[in-house]
């Protein structure tokens, strides 16, 4: 399980707020195939919100557990029936290229680019 500092905890809320819960976990509990979904949906975005629709807090506490331990994610935040989970990606998905290194700039290229 991934442990968060208070700040980054703190900042990864303020970055949950505008997400809506994209799994939501029924009656059957946590099954492997919702675990499998979860897994897919933090491998592209790294952050994201599920609902439990379970009415017991304690529940909904051992299934927050269980996805951290599993996926090696962090708890963000547990207010009701929403978990917020969040698993750092190993490689970003954008990267800027790189220029290439060479001749320097014209005064001409350097005009373009203003």
């Amino acid at each position: 399980m991934l442990l968060l500092s208070v700040a980054q905890r703190t900042a990864l809320k303020a970055r949950a707020h505008s997400l809506s819960p994209t799994v939501i976990i029924g009656n059957a509990g946590l099954t492997p195939s919702v675990l499998n979904e979860i897994s897919r949906t933090l491998k592209s975005h790294e952050l994201m919100k599920v609902r439990v629709m379970s009415d017991d807090r304690d529940a909904r506490e051992a299934v927050m557990q269980e996805i951290c331990t599993q996926l090696n994610a962090g708890a963000v935040q547990h207010i009701g029936k929403i978990l917020v989970i969040y698993q750092p990606q190993e490689t970003p998905l954008l990267s800027l290229p790189k220029r290439k290194k060479g001749k320097p700039l014209t005064k001409k290229q350097l005009g373009n680019k203003t």
